[in-house]
Formats: C-alpha cells, sequence, structure tokens
C-alpha cells in the first residue's frame, strides 16, 4: 500500500489514527480505532502499516508501534541512551534484582502461585510479589483448580507495554541458557562417579580407624 493511491477519506484516516494514539495512555488496538473511524481492523492496519513506513523513512526521532495487542508512539531505538539518560536520571524506583528474577519466572512460567514461585526461587517471594502488584506488572489470572485453590498469577499488558513486546511470543528464548541433554548427562555422571569415590575413601578410613583402634587396645 503506497501513500499515492489514498483517497480523502483514507488521508483524513491517517490523521485521525495519529491523533486518537497521541492522546492515548495504552496501546490502542485496531479493533477500537476500526470502531472510532468506521473502518475495518484490517483497513486501519494497513493505515497503520503506511504511517510506521513513513516516519522509518523520513527518519523520525519515534516510531508507530504494534505492542501489546495495540499501537502506540514510542522513542526510536536508536535514541536509547538519550531516552534512558532523561528517564533514570534522579529515579529511584527501579526493580531490585530479586523483584526482575521474580518477575521474570512469572513470565516464562505463568499462570502460577506465590508458593511455586518461591519453590523455583528457593525464597519467600510474598514482599516481592506485592512489590510487582503495585508496580502493575503482575495480577490474578486465576486459582488453581487443586486443594486450597491457590491464585495464579501472570503479568499484565503494563509489561508488555515497558518491554515493548506484542505478546508473550516475543519474549526471548531460554533454550540458550539450558544446557544439552549430552551435558546434563555428562554433569550427572561425574556427580554420580564424585560420590562413589567418596563412598570408597569413606570404606578406607573406616578400616584405618579400625586398625587404628585395635593397636590402640594392644
Amino acid at each position: 500500500m503506497s501513500a499515492e493511491g489514498l483517497t480523502d477519506r483514507d488521508r483524513e484516516a491517517l490523521r485521525a489514527i495519529e491523533a486518537l494514539v497521541m492522546v492515548a495512555e495504552a496501546p490502542v488496538d485496531p479493533g477500537m480505532l476500526g470502531q472510532l473511524l468506521e473502518l475495518p481492523a484490517a483497513r486501519v492496519e494497513e493505515l497503520c502499516e503506511l504511517l510506521a513506513a513513513e516516519y522509518d523513512a523520513s527518519d523520525r526521532g519515534f516510531q508507530l508501534t504494534r505492542i501489546a495487542g495495540g499501537y502506540r508512539y514510542q522513542s526510536h531505538p536508536d535514541l536509547a541512551p538519550y531516552v534512558e539518560r532523561y528517564v533514570l536520571e534522579g529515579q529511584a524506583g527501579r526493580l531490585s534484582a530479586a523483584a526482575l528474577e521474580t518477575l521474570a519466572i512469572v513470565a516464562y512460567k505463568q499462570p502460577l502461585s506465590r508458593a511455586q514461585v518461591s519453590a523455583i526461587r528457593g525464597v519467600n517471594v510474598d514482599g516481592v510479589m506485592r512489590t510487582l502488584q503495585q508496580r502493575g506488572y503482575v495480577e490474578e489470572v486465576g486459582r488453581d483448580p487443586g486443594p486450597g485453590q491457590a491464585i495464579l498469577y501472570g503479568t499484565t499488558q503494563l509489561f508488555l507495554e515497558r518491554l515493548g513486546l506484542d505478546s508473550l511470543d516475543g519474549l526471548p528464548s531460554l533454550a540458550g541458557f539450558i544446557p544439552d541433554a549430552d551435558v546434563v548427562e555428562a554433569l550427572e555422571r561425574g556427580l554420580r562417579s564424585d560420590a562413589a569415590d567418596g563412598d570408597e575413601t569413606a570404606g578406607f578410613d573406616a578400616v584405618d580407624n579400625d586398625a587404628g583402634d585395635a593397636n590402640d587396645a594392644r
């Protein structure tokens, strides 16, 4: 789709999309834009792609990006150092390492309960989970059907917005951080071998001690 074949109606729709996305606090769903503009959602998608291409072609400092199922304006990635300097200057509300670890577990394993998160991290996460809820990154998404019906948690739309993702499918794969089956098997063999050697050594020590006790008795 090119700008040359646009009708006056299309141009008006483009301007309206710019205005609506500009004032919206969250990414605007194409379906919602279609209702407001009285256009099919597919047509809205085409117009948004045209706008995004125009911004890229003119080398603007911002982009029209599809994030969390909708469209919003965001700064160009090339200008991240300047934006980070502006946003982080004097800010003290960044998430701790513990909060980031907990958020990562929820993001990749959701839905899951606080107890499950605690089991994975090896520490109590009640306080951290409350912080993540207060920040709007984690929310209740259901209940476990098992005994106790524990509350299950998942990430929010705000989480996707902050990471610049359209959906959870955009999360980086963890495959590169998990050792291959051959490596795991080799580690297990090594551990079994060490354990066996330790048992044998313990046996020799026991024999030596017995011998020493016998000598002392003499």
